[in-house]
């Protein structure tokens, strides 16, 4: 094998703006131009859901908030009782 071989700069491709012999802001317009075609060719392809499921999944999220937030709330206030308690018997408060 010849030094060649192993010389990784040479096995990736160039970009698209340095294909075309471009340079500065006409290879940046270039590059802007491919990606914004790439992602509007991947939102094409995105499924998007259903009314409904935006609806039944907002329902799912918010009573999750509501329940952990009442959960960790009681367990904040036990555990306020539970170190008031200790410096009670302690005598420091």
């Amino acid at each position: 094998m010849d030094e060649d071989s192993h010389d990784s700069s040479r096995s990736t491709p160039a970009r698209a703006g340095e294909q075309r012999g471009l340079t500065g802001v006409a290879r940046w317009w270039a590059d802007a131009r491919s990606f914004l075609s790439d992602v509007r060719t991947e939102m094409r392809r995105v499924t998007w859901p259903s009314r409904r499921e935006v609806y039944a999944t907002t329902i799912v999220v918010l009573l999750t908030a509501a329940f952990f937030g009442l959960y960790l709330w009681g367990l904040d206030l036990a555990i306020d009782v539970f170190v008031r308690w200790i410096f009670r018997v302690a005598g420091v408060a």
